[in-house]
């Protein structure tokens, strides 16, 4: 079992719900910024205060309750923006449910959603609106209330966003307190989430508020993230990843979040606002890495002087002297100037990734967790990180490896607060993984002698030869990503004439390969069939040979990833030139 170190660093208030978590920020930060976003017209950010908020959401919130949505499922899909977070926030402070849908997923899952989850009400961004009211009617629940973000007004049985919170404030305005005085059960269902996992169908994950809150509790007694700080947000919200940590977590420290509205104005939005706090994923920060390593690669020098600057401030930093940021300042002016703490997630990172931010100045914590447990369960923390492992439980939860083998590896088992209240509609498989009040995540792991955790794969993917040995996929995909010519790739096992095969599909990094040969054009068939053949050549060397890739084929095109960027695992078409070692 995993040894929760440090257990509760900082002192922090428990709360028992998200209405009385808002109400505590509101009354402590009123007049701060809680969201900003980019205005469509202008193109700058503008902030909306807490107590702004605050207001919208008792109004939208009162809106609900006067058309009989108390304690009723309302989904909510779009982009990230306030009015997201603030429908969100009116759902759990008046003790509803929330239903929060990938703003991505085809009209087919969306109706799906809505019908399986009977959702009274729809709140959905203004881009979205030529989807729903083509599928309007294939909603079961022909009563469902639609209400669009963007509306100036209502029209065609479609109401504005800005029109429900303005009759909620007039209802409010005449005496009509039903919604203020709600107090939430924080032991009920509060939030169904339909998970987009890499394998399989949708599950809904059944939360209560209690559940989210003992996470926002156990995160931020372990990591400090303060009023002074402004956290940037590019993950998606319906996602309890950048939900609880990213909006919830932010909300509860008194941050301000800001609302990126595209993936290629990261750069540009963080240098005009510069965030202190960013949440992401692995394939993000290896982008980064790649961008810093690469703009040393153009100048004359360049990668001598990285090199230098990081043992520089390596050595200073080891007798106390912390010249990370001056020595690269260009870097932190790229993302702001002020950026000090990265969380990363949903898959691992490659250590010298994380190492290297590190001494560029940035702290990188990586974790664990899934939306079955509000989602956090392991995490590195402010006093102990380790850059490859996730980290070692969080307080107020425990973690071991259930039915570990020879090397110590085994399913991971979570037990706590945090772990959901089960699948909706769903007992059989409910009862599949909560055993004795343990969560069986159905992820392999192994912990070392400090109690630091390690995932290596997910049970579903192991190979498993004819002669009784396992194979990672995990393990050998991160052996090939550490090549620079590979981008992404996928590993499996075939039985072949009595024999397991590990064979990968790649995708290859074509701008890496162009560089190596020094090439302007694109390079032909041969030319990359040849670096990934070395490449996976030299990933074998490293590998037992029962372990070894003995076939690839290359891929023209990006993976298909879930919306945390993991890749969903199963073959896709785009495949061509296959290989043999």
């Amino acid at each position: 079992m995993g040894k929760n170190f440090d257990n509760h660093i900082y002192e922090v208030e428990r709360m028992e719900t998200i209405k009385q978590l808002f109400k505590r920020s509101v009354g402590l930060y009123g007049e701060r910024a809680l969201f900003f976003d980019k205005n469509k017209s202008s193109k700058v950010f503008e902030p909306t205060t807490y107590n702004e908020v605050y207001d919208v959401v008792n109004n939208l919130g009162t809106y609900f309750f006067s058309r009989g949505f108390k304690g009723e499922r309302i989904a909510v899909m779009g982009e990230n923006r306030k009015e997201w977070c603030m429908t969100y926030l009116a759902v759990l402070c008046g003790g509803s449910v929330i239903v929060p849908i990938d703003k991505d997923v085809p009209p087919d899952d969306v109706i799906n959603i809505l019908n399986v989850s009977e959702s009274k009400v729809l709140v959905f961004s203004g881009k979205l609106r030529k989807m729903v009211e083509e599928n309007r009617d294939r909603i079961e629940n022909k009563d469902i209330l639609l209400i669009d973000m963007d509306a100036e007004e209502d029209a065609d049985n479609i109401l504005s966003f800005r029109e429900c919170v303005a009759m909620g404030k007039e209802l409010l305005e005449k005496g009509n307190d039903d919604y203020i005085n709600a107090q939430p059960d924080p032991e009920i269902l509060s939030n169904l989430l339909f998970t987009s996992g890499t394998t399989g169908m949708a599950k809904g994950v059944m939360l209560c508020q209690r559940n989210i809150c003992s996470n926002i509790h156990s995160i931020l007694t372990t990591v400090r993230i303060t009023e002074e700080d402004r956290l940037f947000s590019v993950l998606p919200l319906h996602h309890t990843y950048e939900c609880t940590i990213g909006f919830l977590c932010a909300v509860f420290a008194g941050s301000s979040i800001v609302y990126n509205d595209s993936l290629k104005n990261i750069g540009k939005n963080m240098a005009q606002m510069h965030p202190s706090v960013l949440v992401t994923v692995p394939l993000l920060l290896e982008n980064l890495h790649k961008k810093i390593i690469k703009a040393a690669s153009q100048k004359r020098g360049g990668k001598f002087k990285l090199a230098l600057g990081k043992g520089i401030s390596g050595t200073l930093k080891a007798v106390g002297i912390d010249v990370r940021r001056k020595i690269f300042a260009e870097i932190h002016n790229n993302v702001g100037g002020k950026l000090r703490l990265i969380i990363t997630g949903a898959a691992a990172i490659r250590p010298e990734v994380s190492k290297d931010l590190r001494k560029f100045g940035f702290k990188v914590l990586q974790g664990y967790g899934l939306t079955e447990c509000s989602p956090l369960a392991v995490g590195n923390n402010d006093k102990a990180y380790k850059d490859d492992s996730v980290g070692f439980p969080i307080p107020d939860v425990d973690v071991k490896i259930d039915n570990p083998d020879e090397n110590g590896v085994g399913e991971i088992i979570i037990k706590g607060p945090n772990v959901m209240m089960g699948y909706y509609n769903d007992p059989d498989t409910t009862e599949a993984v909560l055993k004795d009040g343990w969560f069986h995540s159905g992820d392999l792991g192994v912990v070392d002698k400090n109690g630091f955790f390690k995932i290596t794969g997910r049970i579903k993917n192991v190979i498993v030869t004819k002669n009784g040995k396992n194979i990672y996929p995990e393990e050998l995909e991160y052996f090939l990503s550490s090549s620079p010519y590979i981008e992404e790739c996928m590993v499996w096992g075939e039985d072949i004439e009595n024999e397991t095969v590990v064979k990968a599909q790649i995708f290859p990094n074509f701008d890496a390969i162009k560089e190596m040969l020094k090439i302007n054009r694109k390079p032909s068939e041969n030319e990359v069939d040849k670096v990934i053949n070395d490449a996976v050549k030299e990933t074998n060397t490293k590998l037992p040979l029962y372990k070894h890739i003995k076939g690839f084929s290359i891929r023209d095109n990006e993976f298909v990833k879930t919306t945390t960027k993991k890749i969903k695992r199963y073959l896709e078409t785009g495949n061509k030139n296959k290989n043999k070692n």
